[in-house]
């Protein structure tokens, strides 16, 4: 019988936010406020993946288990699967890849989603949606949109704003107040959660795939994916999901949220 192991990828270096995963909120490192909500995951192992003795010297001193990988990963999820080769898992186990910025992880909707790959054993690669409501997250290309067949299977992941209103013109161009809210559609607006279900032989084929011209242009890795005529579940949730930790303004808005709930 198949099990379900969630893998933590956290890279030390980061662009926009230098050594992420060890950025305090509170008095503990955000990795471990992200190892602490994925202990929830009704899953069989828990892994953080790291690339730094540093960041494995904290995760278990926090008492989670920790792997080093290699420094060189394109990717995490070819970190994920760099674990997934160690532990000799089996081809058919799931994959569930938590990223280490989500300390405001929502572990009943990625229970959902390992519901959905048990309940669905042909699919190979699923991951999360939440609604979109806003008309700034809506253009905003850190904010990666995504639209789906009647299925629920990913059609195109984007950082532009699609579909796009073309009735309702330049939404950019409108005064802030009069565009809160996105204007009424048809269609339900998505935003991406980077949370990913594979199955283990699933995630050996993606990261064996080179580089797709479109993740190259996006600079997403799920495009390669769909370039390579494969097919992307969504789970979709109904409720706007807690955002992750990209830049320093979003570690601002994560301890304030955090640190409010703990008064």
């Amino acid at each position: 019988m198949s099990k379900v192991r969630v893998v933590v990828p956290a890279r030390l270096a980061s662009s926009r936010l230098p050594r992420k995963p060890l950025a305090l909120i509170g008095d503990k490192p955000m990795i471990v406020w992200v190892a602490e909500r994925a202990k929830i995951i009704s899953a069989d192992d828990l892994v953080i993946a790291v690339d730094d003795e540093e960041v494995l010297g904290v995760v278990e001193e926090y008492g989670f288990e920790g792997v080093l990988t290699s420094t060189n990963h394109r990717s995490g999820s070819d970190r994920v699967m760099e674990v997934a080769r160690l532990k000799n898992w089996s081809a058919d186990d799931i994959l569930i890849n938590v990223q280490g910025d989500e300390p405001l992880l929502s572990a009943e909707v990625v229970d959902e989603l390992i519901r959905f790959m048990k309940e669905n054993q042909k699919v190979e690669f699923a991951t999360i949606s939440e609604p979109i409501t806003q008309v700034d997250d809506f253009i905003n290309p850190n904010c990666v949109k995504v639209v789906t067949d009647n299925a629920g299977v990913a059609l195109y992941f984007s950082r532009a704003a699609i579909p796009y209103p073309r009735e309702n013109g330049d939404l950019s161009s409108s005064d802030r107040s009069e565009r809160q809210i996105l204007p009424a559609m048809n269609y339900p607006i998505k935003r991406h959660v980077g949370i990913y279900g594979f199955r283990v032989e699933a995630l050996e084929d993606f990261v064996s795939l080179d580089e797709s011209a479109l993740e190259e242009i996006e600079k997403l890795e799920q495009l390669r994916w769909l370039e390579a005529g494969r097919k992307i579940h969504l789970v979709h949730s109904s409720i706007p999901l807690p955002g992750g930790v990209d830049t320093p303004e979003d570690l601002i808005r994560v301890r304030s949220l955090l640190l409010s709930d703990q008064e």
